[in-house]
């Protein structure tokens, strides 16, 4: 282990994901800022973290995977889920689909309805334009020259075009652009790549940043707990490879993501005291760490089809894989450049509902479970998942040892309302999927499949073929409450010290990807730290 235990730094950061890269480069801008980053995961040198495709090898893989699971989940049958995390640097950035999506306006003026000062729209859409380098320019709602390339994607496909005709039929707007507050229509989603490459916060915000002297960055640590001394943070007690050290900052901040920090927060004695006291944990402060768990459900509707390009021909074939190898490498485009989901729509389960609460990514494939073969018949999936889920889960250590992994139960559709929404949301992809654009497609339906059209029973249906699509959020929840976990200023309630900075804090879940918004969140803390370290 490199000695840095006997450094005192400005600001130690637990976990290099979306949120902490982000932190520490722009902390680390200011060269009297001396930040320490510590990851559990390894350096992201594994070649597949870069070619888009190949999340397919970097999720299920413990090289850049926590391996999470979730427990058996009672509204889906029992099963239980695969909960993919990153564990490399650049966190799930490293392994995710790369989808660029900020959610909607309502979602932060919601939050600052909630008392959460200074994060409404207003305040939050600079903040996004900070990061970007969006490939069309500076706009009113982008901007260019930041560290993060968007692009658009490098491929298309006509089943995914008449798709987007399909939605049109029934209402939904094309639109080009998801991202300036209303995402409401259908269209191709917009990537976090460049030139065909994967651009993870690793490679935007941290690369660049690992040159500054002032910018020290630990791979492969463990964090055991946060350290204090009486309420106030100090530092971080790290092991691996079977020692132990110390490091110490004036300011500790977590950002572990929303099944790690709450991890560590237990962990250090900040929880439920009920569950830290049966784990032998002595309680510094009882709080409902862990608790307030968000996700979005995708409900994975399929149709076989004729007569049109999928996926599951071409990639069967030798000669077919021989051709998306060959485009690739001599193009950078075509389905190894492609995000997991390519077509995405945004609209309303039901007039009652004010903005868009469903969201569909459309793929020109389909397979029984994520890991799985493609299926050897031509198909399409249109997975569609309700935005605004009012389930509610919770992530609780299962043991004071920091390598026993947490217990997550998102208790999917425990709601009625969300049992509601899924039937309605598996009604309106129906509907979709009936209208003429894809009539020469002659889709057959075999996910769900035939069934009654009762509410019920398509609620049943959806927890047969609903799994996450990896957006767990609020377990930190960030609140003008004193029940909340972390005040607007991302501080963690009742200590001094400690910040929480990641995807962890939102109080309820953004209306569509997070990848964005934990951006976000960290040019925020770096703007609230900075200013703090300057006494302004």
């Amino acid at each position: 282990m490199a000695d840095v235990a006997g450094q005192q730094f400005d600001v130690v950061i637990a976990g290099a994901g979306s949120a902490g890269c982000t932190l520490a480069a722009r902390l680390s801008e200011d060269p009297r800022c001396r930040v320490l980053l510590v990851e559990a995961g390894g350096r992201d040198s594994y070649p597949w973290i870069h070619v888009p495709i190949g999340y397919l090898y970097c999720i299920g893989n413990p090289r850049t995977d926590w391996m999470y699971k979730t427990v058996a989940e009672p509204n889906l049958g029992g099963r239980q889920l695969l909960y993919p995390r990153g564990r490399v640097l650049g966190g799930s950035s490293a392994i995710n689909g790369m989808l660029y999506v900020r959610g909607q306006a309502a979602d932060y003026d919601g939050w600052r309805q909630m008392g959460c000062t200074g994060w409404g729209w207003d305040d939050v859409e600079p903040l996004f334009k900070k990061s970007e380098d969006y490939f069309d320019g500076p706009s009113e709602h982008h901007g260019a020259g930041g560290p993060w390339r968007i692009e658009r994607q490098r491929l298309r496909w006509d089943i995914l075009d008449d798709w987007a005709r399909a939605a049109e039929a029934v209402g939904i707007p094309c639109v080009d652009d998801f991202n300036t507050g209303n995402n409401e229509g259908v269209g191709y989603f917009k990537v976090s790549q460049k030139n065909g490459f994967r651009v993870s916060a690793a490679r935007a915000f941290l690369r660049p940043a690992r040159k500054r002297p002032n910018l020290t960055v630990l791979t492969d640590r463990h964090v055991r707990r946060v350290v204090f001394e009486g309420k106030r943070a100090v530092g971080l007690e790290l092991f691996s490879d079977g020692r132990s050290e110390v490091v110490r900052g004036g300011q500790v901040v977590l950002s572990a993501g929303s099944i790690g920090t709450p991890q560590i927060l237990q962990l250090s004695g900040i929880g439920p005291g009920a569950l830290l006291q049966d784990m032998g944990i002595p309680v510094l402060r009882d709080a409902p760490v862990g608790e307030n768990l968000q996700d979005h459900l995708q409900i994975r509707c399929a149709w076989k089809v004729s007569g049109g390009r999928t996926l599951n021909q071409l990639a069967r074939r030798w000669w077919g894989r021989g051709l998306i190898g060959a485009e690739y490498v001599l193009r950078r485009t075509g389905p190894m450049s492609m995000a997991p989901s390519q077509l995405g729509a945004f609209a309303r389960s039901s007039p009652d509902v004010e903005t868009p609460d469903l969201e569909w990514h459309v793929q020109p494939l389909s397979l029984e479970a994520f890991g799985q073969p493609l299926h050897d018949f031509p198909a399409i999936t249109a997975s569609v998942c309700h935005l605004r889920p009012q389930s509610r889960g919770s992530v609780r250590i299962t043991s004071p040892d920091p390598m026993q992994a947490p217990e997550i139960a998102p208790n999917y559709l425990s709601d009625p309302g969300d049992r509601l929404t899924a039937a309605r949301a598996i009604r309106l992809t129906r509907r979709i999927m009936a209208q003429e654009p894809l009539a020469r497609y002659r889709p057959e339906e075999f996910k769900p499949g035939p069934g009654p059209d009762t509410d019920e029973a398509l609620a049943e249906a959806a927890g047969r073929i609903g799994s996450t699509i990896f957006h767990p959020v609020g377990t930190a929840r960030m609140g003008a409450d004193p029940a909340s976990v972390v005040d607007p200023a991302l501080k963690v309630r009742g200590l001094d010290g400690l910040r929480v900075v990641d995807a962890s804090i939102m109080p309820t879940i953004t209306s569509g990807n997070t990848n964005a918004p934990a951006i976000m969140i960290a040019e925020k803390a770096a703007t609230l730290i900075a200013a703090e370290m300057r006494g302004v």
